[in-house]
């Protein structure tokens, strides 16, 4: 029997995979009022730890050990048992929201589907509270957003549904798997402030997966270390942090992004938009005038040198991604745009077509990115057989090899599949598939946020290594200034569409003229331990 002031307890928890183990005896515990971090790289076992003890993992994982909530044992909860415990006495906040979001209902249906299940509320009831639920997590304009579909919002905005959705019927216990991956520096002070206060208010426990160290030191009272599914050191955060015992959570702390971009000398321009802004037009309501559009980035103008790279930061929904992939002609705008001396913006069709190897763009989401029924030879080699379809299949896959080096991944693995790699693999062949074509330029869109700090940190090298070796001009966007430090030789910072400072890379973090950048810069900064 678990004991009363105990609200989750694991023992001896091992989970293994057709005859794998990737969770080796794992002991923990998370009292109620408490949060215990599970920190470690990619693969550690941390998310598959958490969805083992919820009976959230498919039919071929055997799970063995004692897991307890409260005074329940998990392991012996019937299905009926587990559909009243999982939303309502557990929450659960998966790391992609995306994924994890119906395409095909909308917000309000979403949550109301919740309320309905396990408080009985419908109607105007259900949709009052899933409103206040909106309001309770910080998202603007709340009877708007009920009505939108999941595509419809940024990746801020869906992983705040998602903590909506999990804190709707108040639950004992939160297990929150990388919360904030998708969320700007401020808005992750924003809402993890705000579960401390659910915690706080209810005696909720909660159990926060992440790989984010600053964030651990200010909102953990104890961490748990995981390394290769073992657990290497668990205690207190002042005492982890301070002198850990094992030396792999030493590698972890040691694994901040360090270093500058190499030095510009004379650079010309490669980019130029000018009088640049994006706006989009909303959908006429029955019997009502159509809305004036929505303007998702004010007129501005901009630039970027060859062998550059601008580093653009704001919080979610501020227009970052819209900016780049519209300076791409991936999305409509108004203004000019030149790039290399080519008015981009005039061009249409073939002849746009023809310019796209000149510039490509490695996405946040790498997993989603790839296509799952292709190989890696096949991934990178596509846009090169597109853009250069007289070579032969033997020199295409020397160049598949030689990209592959170049990034730093095995040439034998070009014969797997996406799901077969970790995230900070999947994410080198993104930027094989980008860079094989040669490109001046690449939009690097939050490349390293869904990755542990290690793989980041070796990421940033690979891409500064990459700069200097082929000459690339980045558009890099990033939530995570420490990043951007490492990467941008200039900083665009954006509120709501609109440039509200520009200038060096040091001087705007080291010293902003905004008080909106000094916000974001005061939101990334780690607490004292």
């Amino acid at each position: 029997m678990a004991r009363p002031d105990i609200l989750l307890r694991m023992d001896d928890l091992s989970i293994e995979f057709d005859g794998s183990r990737v969770v080796d005896r794992l002991t923990l515990e998370i009292g109620r009022g408490e949060t215990l971090a599970l920190v470690g790289e990619s693969g550690s076992g941390k998310s598959v730890s958490a969805l083992g003890a919820m009976n959230l993992l498919p039919p071929n994982a055997k799970i063995t050990g004692e897991r307890w909530l409260g005074d329940t044992d998990l392991a012996r909860l019937s299905m009926q048992g587990w559909q009243h415990v999982l939303g309502s006495r557990v929450g659960f906040i998966f790391q992609e929201p995306m994924t994890s979001l119906n395409p095909l209902h909308t917000v309000a249906k979403q949550i109301g589907e919740s309320l309905r299940l396990h408080q009985g509320l419908r109607g105007k009831a259900a949709r009052q509270r899933a409103r206040e639920l909106l309001e309770r997590v910080q998202l603007p304009r709340p009877d708007e957003l009920l009505d939108a579909w999941p595509h419809q919002l940024s990746g801020g905005q869906r992983q705040r549904v998602m903590i909506a959705m999990a804190i709707a019927n108040q639950p004992d216990l939160l297990i929150a798997d990388e919360p904030t991956t998708a969320l700007d520096v401020t808005v992750q002070q924003e809402i993890l402030t705000l579960l401390a206060e659910l915690r706080d208010q209810q005696g909720m426990g909660m159990l926060f997966i992440t790989h984010d160290l600053n964030l651990v030191r200010s909102h953990a009272e104890r961490v748990c270390v995981m390394h290769h599914g073992k657990v290497q050191e668990t205690g207190s955060v002042s005492q982890v942090f301070t002198s850990p015992a094992s030396d792999y959570t030493r590698t972890l702390l040691d694994a901040e992004p360090v270093g500058k971009p190499a030095r510009l000398t004379h650079a010309t321009t490669l980019l130029r938009a000018s009088q640049f802004s994006v706006s989009f037009s909303r959908p006429r309501r029955l019997f009502s005038r159509r809305p004036p559009p929505f303007v998702a980035v004010q007129p501005l103008s901009l630039n970027v040198a060859k062998g550059e790279t601008l580093g653009i930061v704001g919080e979610s929904g501020s227009g970052k991604t819209t900016l780049a992939q519209a300076l791409l002609r991936l999305v409509p705008s108004q203004g000019e745009i030149d790039f290399d001396g080519q008015r981009l913006d005039t061009l249409t069709g073939n002849a746009l077509r023809r310019h796209r190897n000149r510039f490509q763009i490695v996405f946040q989401d790498p997993y989603g990115s790839l296509s799952p029924r292709l190989p890696v030879s096949a991934i990178i080699s596509e846009g090169l057989r597109f853009h250069h379809p007289e070579l032969d299949d033997r020199e295409v896959e020397r160049r598949v090899r030689t990209t592959l080096s170049e990034v730093g991944l095995p040439t034998d693995c070009a014969a797997r599949y996406p799901h077969e790699f970790s995230g900070g693999q999947r994410q080198r062949i993104a930027i094989a598939r980008a860079i094989i074509l040669e490109p001046e330029l690449i939009v690097l869109d939050e490349p390293t946020s869904a990755l542990d700090r290690t793989v980041q940190k070796h990421l940033v090298e690979l891409l500064r290594d990459l700069q200097v070796r082929r000459g690339l001009s980045y558009l890099f966007i990033s939530h995570d200034l420490s990043v951007v430090r490492a990467m941008a030789h200039r900083v665009v910072v954006l509120k709501d569409g609109e440039i509200v400072e520009k200038g060096d890379c040091e001087q705007v973090l080291n010293t902003p003229s905004h008080p909106y950048t000094r916000t974001l810069i005061e939101a990334a900064r780690p607490a004292n331990t």
